[in-house]
């Protein structure tokens, strides 16, 4: 079974984008909780994020938007791995990874 995991890739141009996130400023206007981790290995999910130097090796090309009417998915970045966690429904729910 393939397990999921987001690893993600920033990209620099929208054109070679997967999705297009923009940080928000509280986590009640996020769609998404996020945490970063430190290893490949703990990339769990669509919540807990791994980013990669190798595009061939991410599961999700992202754009940075700063603007929330452009963006695909709006984020708050937690401390907390527990706190990482889809907050509203989005379309890119269980895809990221």
């Amino acid at each position: 079974m393939h397990k999921i995991m987001a690893k993600i890739y920033v990209v620099n141009s929208q054109s070679r984008a997967d999705v297009k996130v923009c940080v928000v400023t509280s986590e009640s206007r996020a769609d998404l909780c996020y945490a970063e981790v430190s290893s490949e290995s703990r990339a769990k999910g669509d919540a807990l994020w791994y980013f990669t130097k190798s595009e061939s090796q991410a599961t999700i090309k992202i754009y940075w938007v700063t603007s929330e009417s452009q963006a695909d998915i709006k984020v708050y970045k937690v401390e907390s791995e527990s706190r990482a966690k889809w907050k509203k429904s989005n379309t890119w729910v269980s895809r990221l990874g």
